[in-house]
């Protein structure tokens, strides 16, 4: 059984930083990519970063580029999103996923996170 198990989330200024982790249990990833999407209330779920499985190649959404950076430990079987000079609108709900594909565009695996909680003050 996968588990994943989301942390890192908070309460922050804007232009403040936090660092989210996802740890995945249950079997191995390292072949696989993995990624981060977030939801904010009233709106759909939307693809922020995603990680190769070697590590090499990385995907970011444009409301984040420059700002969020994805790592990944394929060792610990967790992923990281780092994440600098937040806003408010950066606010919500986000979402590990593991198990995807990196060509072009992210497309996810089956596999998600609970979710952990991003609010940005103004």
């Amino acid at each position: 059984q996968v588990q994943l198990v989301e942390s890192g989330g908070g309460l922050v200024q804007a232009g403040g930083s936090l660092r989210l982790s996802c740890a995945a249990s249950g079997r191995t990833f390292s072949s696989a990519a993995m990624g981060w999407f977030r939801q904010a209330p009233g709106k759909e779920r939307e693809f922020v970063a995603a990680i190769s499985w070697s590590g090499g190649s990385t995907l970011y959404a444009d409301s984040v580029k420059g700002r969020f950076t994805i790592s990944r430990d394929s060792a610990k079987n967790t992923v990281y999103l780092q994440m600098n000079s937040l806003k408010p609108e950066d606010t919500a709900v986000y979402y590990c996923n593991v198990g995807g594909k990196l060509s072009g565009r992210y497309y996810p695996g089956n596999y998600w996170g609970q979710g952990t909680q991003v609010t940005v003050s103004s």
